[in-house]
């Protein structure tokens, strides 16, 4: 018996848990954890970004980037990622044994979004029943679904957006509307969709934003058996209980991100797992350092306090002498003529002192100050680029017209396909991002892990089902 009665729901001609695996990101959710997903009832997400591939002896195939080009090294980055979401989505759905469900997840600022989505769905059909897209404003999501027929669910955090891609696109496809995914912005892990004129520091109940996105939805047309999946924040079902069977809420689904990290199926290394275990509230941070340019939320491990530092260490500049700007910066810059305040002069100094040597230019008219070992890897990896966004503050790429954004490359950021390749695959996690929603300090609390205990995902789909 489920928690409150909590029905199944219709989805892509099946019935299924109204339970969704979260896709998460580089490697961090494969066919391990998403077909188990399914083959416990619910709907389990392949995150179809830079999915791994293997040898024919079953060992996991590293992307190295040999070419000299960007461009080509973008080329070699789509290649990697459709043989490696169409490998892992074969996988789950064996797994899956024709129960529940498998989506893939990808995101609409990735790199070649749009080739590497028709990539996999191309060599995968009959496997995936939908695509959850955020990242951006996928107004192209609905016409390729309906290309190769297979639900869509964008991912939104506002009613806002959602009108907006349902008014100039969606509202040709209406049939293959799978869900609507709320994502909280200020509760959700991984990449968030706060917009200019919402507060970071602010958190706003998600109740009110779903109403409005539900009232948004009937007002335009769009049937009442379409879920909204609430994302971002949900660990005990019973604590959402007002929710389940709410009239003016509809059809509701829950999503699970965080979670599903911590269990025997789950792809993330060891070291994550533990770390996972020692988290306290205020660990998780919202912070706007990724080169997408969007906020989002990791943990505030040493290498994001890193970056925090970095950002701290800056001083503004003026090419010429002005206002303020009346001293000649002597540390850093090796002669060239930026202008500063006395006091900043003051603490560039200090920093100089400190070790952090090396000055660096900002596309918004500052100077970060980093040790000569930092500024090398800053470098290297800003060369080593391979277009994995987009658009990308940290390098400058961009994946059309003259690929490049026009802008100095943001020494403030960093390589984030880098660092997720990283900490997937065993690197250091105090080292690296390690995204997490701002829930995941509860593992420390539920009674369900003590004693080191790591659920399979049929043991944890079961306990969810419980309210628990």
């Amino acid at each position: 018996m489920s928690f409150k009665g909590l029905q199944p729901i219709h989805y892509a001609g099946r019935e299924v848990w109204p339970l969704v695996e979260g896709g998460k990101g580089v490697s961090a959710t494969n066919h391990a954890s998403s077909g188990a997903w399914a083959a416990a009832g619910g709907i389990g997400t392949i995150s179809a970004v830079n999915a791994d591939s293997y040898d024919p002896t079953g060992k996991i195939i590293p992307q190295v980037y040999e070419q000299l080009t960007r461009r080509e090294r973008h080329e070699r980055l789509i290649e990697y990622s459709i043989a490696g979401a169409v490998e892992q989505v074969k996988r789950a759905h064996e797994i899956a044994g024709g129960k529940g469900a498998i989506n893939i997840n990808v995101l609409w600022e990735m790199g070649g979004a749009q080739p590497i989505l028709e990539g996999v769905l191309s060599q995968t059909q009959g496997m995936v029943a939908g695509v959850t897209c955020g990242a951006g404003m996928p107004y192209k999501l609905s016409e390729i679904a309906s290309r190769y027929n297979v639900s869509y669910l964008p991912i939104v955090s506002s009613a806002r957006a959602f009108r907006l891609l349902w008014k100039r696109a969606y509202h040709k496809y209406p049939d293959l509307l799978g869900a609507v995914v709320y994502e909280d912005p200020w509760l959700a892990g991984g990449h968030n969709g706060l917009s200019n004129a919402e507060n970071p520091l602010e958190p706003q109940d998600p109740y009110p934003r779903v109403a409005a996105l539900r009232e948004t939805m009937r007002a335009e047309g769009v049937s009442e058996r379409v879920p909204i999946v609430m994302a971002g924040g949900v660990w005990f079902l019973r604590e959402w209980d007002n929710w389940i069977d709410n009239p003016e809420l509809g059809s509701i689904a829950f999503q699970f991100g965080t979670r599903p990290l911590l269990t025997t199926e789950s792809p993330i290394p060891q070291g994550w797992k533990d770390a996972l275990r020692e988290l306290n509230p205020g660990d998780v941070l919202l912070h706007k350092f990724s080169p997408t340019g969007f906020y989002s939320s990791a943990v505030r491990n040493p290498f994001l306090r890193a970056l925090e530092a970095r950002s701290e260490r800056q001083v503004p500049y003026s090419k010429v002498e002005a206002g303020e700007h009346t001293v000649r910066l002597d540390v850093g810059v090796k002669g060239k003529n930026f202008w500063v305040t006395p006091k900043d002069l003051d603490r560039a100094r200090s920093w100089a002192n400190q070790g952090f040597t090396d000055g660096l230019r900002t596309p918004d008219d500052t100077i970060i100050f980093v040790a000569p070992a930092e500024r090398a890897t800053i470098q290297q990896d800003q060369k080593d680029c391979m277009g994995c966004l987009s658009h990308c503050g940290f390098s400058s790429w961009m994946d059309h017209d003259d690929y490049t954004t026009g802008r100095l490359a943001d020494p403030r950021s960093f390589c984030i396909q880098k660092t997720l390749q990283d900490i997937a695959h065993g690197e250091p996690v105090d080292q690296n991002l390690m995204f997490a929603g701002h829930a995941a300090y509860r593992f420390k609390q539920d009674p369900f892990y003590s004693n080191n205990f790591t659920p399979t995902v049929k043991e944890l789909v079961d306990r969810i089902l419980t309210g628990d």
